[in-house]
């Protein structure tokens, strides 16, 4: 067999249940990358065609990845992508980032979708989407639930049915903000429509009311509770223990203001732990505090979760969680992988309420492939006029911009990296 595309002797963590399956063969990598094994990865036709160790070099091309980190394509359970408020353009992330699905988490509602779909047509990256259970969506900032009259469960219902290859859940925000006077019942009705349609419901907790005891009593197993360590929510009592040991799974959601270093401790000390790591990337966190899924996976490292774990929080476990395709590294699963650099570096690392910890190493995107192909560099779209922004981020935009455009400007190579690629016809010498 001939394969699109090989990549060799990259340290392989398949994103199995505990980020620690063995390959076949190859050879443990001692140091920050253990849990892996060496192994080649052959690619054709957009799927993983053969793995394992010494493949036969016959390939159109042949990747060295020595000495990098060679995931499955890492897939953020919670982002914001599109227009709207919250909405960013994924594709110029996700080339440095080696996220190669974003789950758009209740950025659309039934009168929405339509945008969020042409979003999804024109991206690069793999856009599954959980419906807002309001309408709405997220056009503005918040109060989505407010009016009632958007919370309707039969057009829901018939918004999945019809979208089932894009809509794989319901999403639902539940704080005092977007539900207003409602309290739970916004809730009550997304799990109606998820229960109809046979797919999870994803519910945001912020701050109450509703209470917490009273949001996590109604969900069911394989429902999934974002933003599990906010500061503001704070979920450590008995009814998150009681979810969790019931099979409801705890996503981390970052966000702008959805975790803090102390709860998540706590919830490590008690046994509970995130399933899945995401990071709620939208336009107010895109330039901090969370910037990308690699640096929110560091914040993991920092309190002491094995690499392997948080491999698999952002791998095979979200791909179970909707039933998305990808998130691990097996023969006929889609190419979709990143490559990575594991420095051996402390790497200081903020919460949303700026606590920090040091993660011991940093994960450094190489290369990132959808189907085989190699995701391209992409310039990012200027924040938005309503994003918040302070005056240092606005000057590390500057300066970033000016170093693009210089770097730009600059001449690729001089003349000594040219070729005359068209001779001209010179006269004999006499």
């Amino acid at each position: 067999m001939t394969f699109d595309l090989l990549l060799t002797g990259g340290t392989l963590l398949t994103g199995g249940a505990a980020g620690r399956e063995p390959l076949t063969g190859g050879t443990v990598q001692p140091g920050p990358l253990t849990g892996g094994v060496v192994g080649d990865v052959g690619i054709r036709d957009g799927r993983i065609a053969a793995i394992g160790p010494n493949l036969p070099r016959l390939a159109r091309q042949v990747i060295d990845a020595a000495g990098r980190l060679v995931t499955p394509g890492l897939i953020d359970l919670h982002t914001h992508v599109g227009t709207g408020y919250w909405g960013i353009d994924p594709d110029p992330v996700a080339w440095h980032s080696g996220v190669t699905t974003w789950v758009d988490a209740g950025s659309a509602g039934a009168y929405t979708l339509d945008g969020l779909r042409r979003v999804a047509a024109t991206a690069t990256v793999r856009v599954p989407a959980l419906l807002n259970i309001s309408a709405v969506g997220l056009a503005g900032r918040t109060g989505e639930s407010r009016d009632l009259a958007n919370c309707d469960v039969a057009l829901a219902i018939d918004t999945v049915q019809a979208n089932r290859e894009l809509i794989r859940g319901i999403k639902v925000r539940i704080d005092r903000e977007t539900v207003g006077d409602n309290g739970i019942e916004p809730l009550r009705r997304g799990l109606a429509a998820a229960e109809a349609c046979g797919v999870p419901v994803m519910v945001h907790i912020g701050t109450a009311p509703p209470r917490l005891d009273e949001v996590f009593g109604l969900l069911r197993p394989g429902d999934i509770v974002t933003h599990c360590a906010s500061g503001i929510a704070a979920p450590l009592g008995p009814a998150v223990h009681a979810a969790a040991g019931r099979g409801v799974l705890l996503d981390l959601g970052h966000g702008s203001g959805g975790f803090a270093f102390d709860v998540l401790e706590a919830q490590l000390d008690a046994g509970l732990r995130p399933h899945t790591i995401s990071t709620d990337l939208h336009s107010r966190s895109l330039h901090g505090p969370v910037f990308d899924l690699p640096t929110t996976m560091a914040k993991l490292l920092a309190v002491g979760v094995a690499l392997s774990e948080v491999i698999a929080a952002v791998t095979a476990r979200p791909a179970r969680a909707l039933g998305l395709p990808g998130g691990t590294l097996t023969v006929g699963a889609p190419a979709d992988l990143a490559v990575f650099e594991v420095r051996a570096e402390e790497f200081p690392v903020a919460d949303a309420h700026r606590t920090i910890r040091v993660s011991p190493v940093r994960l450094v995107n190489e290369a990132t492939y959808v189907a085989g192909r190699p995701l391209t560099p992409r310039l990012p779209a200027p924040p938005a006029p309503w994003v918040p922004l302070t005056d240092a981020q606005r000057t590390a935009l500057d300066r970033r911009a000016h170093h693009i455009r210089d770097l730009l400007a600059t001449p690729l190579v001089g003349v000594d990296g040219l070729a005359e690629q068209f001779p001209r016809n010179r006269p004999r010498s006499s």
